[in-house]
């Protein structure tokens, strides 16, 4: 795998290779939460309030979109006085009626899977809101419906309108009494932001840039993102995404305790410090140490090069860890250098918890869009789903 280490610190080359613009748009991230926050007052979804607490949100989104609910519900977090539930699939669920508020998301305005659940709520008469396009199948089905509709601000590639999709849902939750954190909190989340993007913008050098450093780190290695709270869990869902849209580049997601009580044991896998692979693992008599030995020795060493090592990412939030998750993050990274596994540990800053997610989600862009570049990914040229025929 080769890596363009020079790329990084070439400002002109990098734009040059930035076909779609991600770094600019990724960038706009503060503006895009304040304008969202201002587009969804204005379209007044302070209404769904009028009758009161609903007895559940369900918030509908695929692809791109469907983060967005996940991002309501990490920050929302386990005070929420009625449950957040993610829905990606057709429809809704059996048990949502009149008591319950849909939130329906769709970056294109075309999703089969959002349509039709927005078709659906208007039957059972659920409180609705919308976000989308102007203009699109999504937007004529919220003025038949009557839904408050955010018109998204402008075109841009999708997965760098996270903020303009999420943040007209925290200010649905935050009128309907389940996000109480406010305006404020969604301010301290942009000047985060705007902090992030001033480091890690392509003029800052690599040594002093922390997208740019991650970005190396994860370069040639297989990342697996560990969250230790459901708010840096969403940061890993992120970020997994953002390298494959970005990069083409795979990652594995988890959390603690679960599921990294399981994928702890590939530490010790093929992907780890080889110690299951062949030539490397340990006999149980002298002769096939030395078989190993010998093996070794002869092996051709270009293909040590090419092997690709397992990195544990670890999204740290002390604000929110369980002391007993706490514990077992610092005991993973006690293992993981016994087993030879790089380690990169990754903590949430601020207050709020919008605030944190943002400090995360504001690195790990940057850092997704930069290992693209590093590696000479076209972002112009990758698939989407839509080469599957199916729109987002």
């Amino acid at each position: 795998m080769n890596v363009d280490e020079p790329i990084l610190d070439d400002a002109r080359r990098l734009e040059a290779a930035d076909t779609l613009n991600l770094l600019p748009n990724t960038a706009s991230a503060a503006r895009q939460v304040r304008e969202s926050w201002r587009l969804a007052q204005e379209a007044g979804v302070g209404s769904l309030a009028a009758d009161g607490r609903p007895r559940a949100i369900v918030v509908v989104g695929v692809g791109a979109s469907a983060l967005a609910g996940d991002v309501l519900d990490a920050v929302a977090g386990q005070a929420a006085p009625v449950p957040v539930i993610a829905h990606h699939r057709h429809g809704l669920p059996g048990w949502a009626g009149v008591a319950d508020v849909i939130l329906a998301v769709s970056v294109s305005g075309t999703s089969a899977e959002t349509l039709s659940a927005v078709e659906e709520a208007h039957r059972r008469g659920c409180r609705l809101a919308v976000v989308g396009p102007a203009d699109s199948p999504l937007s004529h089905l919220a003025e038949l419906a009557r839904a408050p509709f955010v018109a998204l601000p402008e075109a841009r590639p999708a997965y760098t309108g996270l903020w303009s999709l999420a943040v007209p849902l925290l200010a649905a939750a935050a009128a309907l009494g389940v996000h109480r954190e406010g305006e404020a909190a969604i301010e301290a989340a942009a000047v985060r932001l705007e902090a992030m993007a001033t480091r890690c913008r392509p003029t800052s050098e690599s040594f002093v840039n922390p997208a740019k450093t991650l970005a190396l780190e994860l370069a040639g290695a297989l990342p697996l993102w560990w969250g230790t709270t459901r708010l840096t869990e969403v940061a890993a869902t992120r970020a997994a995404g953002v390298l494959a849209v970005s990069a083409g580049y795979p990652a594995l997601v988890g959390a603690l305790p679960h599921p990294a009580e399981e994928q702890v044991a590939l530490f010790r896998g093929a992907f780890g410090s080889g110690n299951g692979g062949a030539g490397s693992a340990g006999g149980d008599g002298d002769g096939d140490a030395a078989d190993d030995d010998l093996a070794g020795f002869f092996r051709d060493r270009v293909d040590d090069e090419a092997v690709v090592r397992l990195r544990l990412i670890l999204l740290r939030d002390p604000a929110g860890e369980h002391p007993e998750i706490a514990r077992a993050a610092e005991r993973a990274v006690v293992l993981a250098g016994e087993h030879g596994v790089g380690v990169t540990e990754l903590r949430a800053e601020g207050t709020a918890p919008l605030e944190r997610l943002a400090s995360l989600i504001g690195l790990i862009d940057f850092a997704g869009s930069y290992v693209g570049l590093a590696l000479g990914v076209d972002p112009g040229a990758a698939l989407r789903l839509r080469e599957l025929g199916t729109p987002r």
